[in-house]
């Protein structure tokens, strides 16, 4: 059973919340009191996440999106509605070379990284101002700091993201919303092992701790920067790399 409210009475869209970090934010605001609005694109793993939040005393439900199709962000927001926390957290990564990246690939990352936030923010804060209180995380990456032989598209799409949080925290915290970003290093979700295969083991060689990051490590820090104990954060990007000291190789 869940047994914290430092969120209580507030509502979450967290996008990208069926899998890696974000359903380790979802389960965190969730634990925390938040009522949780759970984003993804497949329908069964949302729904075995809201039974699951739902089982240990947790309120969530699901909505699915394509945040590759403005349209449908458009929509989100809509069927979302009034919420007090707006995580974007879903992430599209095609690393590859310049010379290998096509139109075609590097308009769908834009369109997920950092067109989809900017709709959202677009559509979501103007009613946390009205209300007087409201929180957005951005989940970044340290591809936008850490250059590497590859992923140049995905690294831009994340330094978007960063430079829209500061202008995002400029033109909302006077109207009591803060905007920051957090910027992971290398996690071990489901989606590294994918892209990484045999490789993946280099991510724990890459930082000052020796190890890859866990997704409940980033979502605590999610959490933090969500509720009262940061009240005094904004415009802000926190880096949780482990101390990061090279980019992965290319």
């Amino acid at each position: 059973m869940y047994d914290m409210d430092t969120l209580r009475g507030r509502t979450a869209l967290v996008t990208g919340a069926t899998s890696g970090i974000g359903r380790a934010v979802a389960r965190s605001l969730a634990e925390h009191g938040a009522e949780v609005v759970v984003h993804g694109r497949d329908r069964d793993r949302g729904e075995s996440l809201v039974k699951e939040i739902e089982q240990r005393g947790g309120a969530a439900r699901f909505v699915d999106a394509d945040l590759a199709d403005a349209d449908d962000v458009v929509r989100l927001a809509a069927e979302a509605g009034s919420v007090d926390i707006l995580v974007n957290n879903a992430g599209l990564y095609e690393f590859a070379p310049t010379a290998a990246t096509d139109a075609a690939s590097f308009d769908r990352q834009m369109a997920v990284n950092t067109r989809a936030p900017f709709l959202l923010v677009g559509a979501l804060p103007p009613g946390m101002a009205g209300r007087g209180h409201g929180a957005i995380v951005t989940v970044s990456s340290s591809a936008a700091r850490m250059p590497a032989p590859v992923g140049g598209a995905y690294a831009a799409s994340k330094a978007g993201v960063e430079i829209l949080t500061r202008y995002w925290a400029t033109e909302f915290g006077p109207h009591g919303v803060r905007v920051n970003a957090v910027s992971p290093g290398p996690v071990r979700t489901e989606g590294t092992e994918a892209m990484l295969g045999d490789q993946v083991e280099a991510l724990d060689r890459v930082n000052a701790r020796g190890r890859a990051g866990d997704p409940r490590e980033i979502a605590e820090i999610v959490t933090f920067l969500v509720g009262p104990a940061s009240s005094y954060v904004n415009g802000a990007t926190l880096f949780a790399d482990g101390g990061e000291i090279s980019a992965l190789p290319g």
